[in-house]
């Protein structure tokens, strides 16, 4: 099983990747939700991310318990990786 951390340093987010984001607020998400099994295949990579890195680990852990088996998350959010990797991305 996929460790559900990565560090932000380490990515690189090709245009590509961009053009495969789906954004779902994780309140949306519930068991046994049909939505993630018509969206998203458990057997690919998912990478979960919000602004600090603390909901979207909470999602990480319950993909996990779903069926997803490769599942990331940004450790310290989209804020870290901003201010880490990519300053021009702006931050609040």
């Amino acid at each position: 099983m996929a460790s559900p951390l990565f560090d932000p340093s380490h990515m690189t987010v090709p245009k590509l990747l961009c053009q495969a984001l789906k954004f779902f607020p994780s309140a949306s998400l519930g068991p046994g939700d049909l939505m993630l099994t018509t969206k998203f295949d458990p057997q690919k990579e998912t990478y979960v991310m919000c602004h600090h890195g603390m909901r979207s680990l909470q999602v990480a852990k319950w993909l996990q318990t779903q069926g997803f088996r490769r599942v990331f998350n940004l450790s310290g959010g989209i804020h870290a990786y901003a201010t880490r990797v990519n300053p021009s991305i702006p931050t609040y």
